[in-house]
């Protein structure tokens, strides 16, 4: 049995969002296709993902020095014990969905604060001599973005920073099994929508049976 972490970072309803309806028709599909394999949904905008800010600064300094995680600020203590529960959530699992919007030809910020929280030295990553090393290798990770234009990804020329920071913080922690799931054009094209939609959602059924 794997375990399956489906992440969310979309503020509307499944129903106003190409993205999270795409998302929808993997999660059935891989459901009837892993019927065995546990699934957690983490809502990001909903989940208290805390910035690196001060508190968090001044909590590891504290922890780093020995003291016990009681004498941390009460903001101290829930910053810090949330940042330890995503990021050992995240360790834990065994494949990952992530699912969100293209804003400004990058991630939404809920969506780089989540991934800020996962690179931690000793848990996702490790320091050598010779540089960092993934320590989540052989874990998967599927890339589901909507956005109103279309983008080539081929092209020297990068317009979609977001994938891109994703795949690349993925391979950071060792994850070369990436893959994405773009359903765009859709403002671009209109009399195009229909049909773009459900190939995405073909696409979608077709990459959740052997995911």
């Amino acid at each position: 049995m794997s375990t399956l972490l489906y992440i969310t970072a979309h503020p509307l309803q499944e129903q106003q969002s190409n993205s999270l309806s795409t998302g929808a028709v993997f999660l059935e599909a891989y459901q009837n296709a892993q019927p065995q394999d546990e699934i957690i949904e983490l809502n990001l905008f909903e989940a208290g993902v805390p910035n690196i800010d001060a508190d968090l600064f001044n909590a590891w300094s504290k922890l780093r020095k020995g003291a016990d995680f009681a004498v941390l600020t009460e903001e101290e203590q829930q910053k810090a014990g949330k940042h330890k529960e995503l990021s050992d959530q995240f360790a834990a699992a065994d494949k990952y969905v992530f699912v969100n919007p293209m804003w400004n030809h990058f991630l939404p910020p809920i969506l780089k604060a989540y991934l800020d929280a996962l690179c931690v030295a000793g848990k996702t990553f490790r320091y050598t001599p010779q540089g960092p090393v993934g320590l989540l290798a052989g874990k998967k990770v599927l890339h589901i973005q909507s956005a109103g234009g279309a983008y080539n990804r081929e092209t020297v020329e990068v317009k979609d920073f977001g994938h891109a920071y994703l795949a690349h913080i993925m391979h950071f922690f060792g994850i070369t099994d990436a893959q994405g799931l773009f359903v765009e054009g859709m403002d671009a094209n209109p009399a195009e929508a229909p049909a773009i939609k459900e190939q995405a959602r073909q696409q979608a059924v077709r990459i959740a049976e052997t995911f």
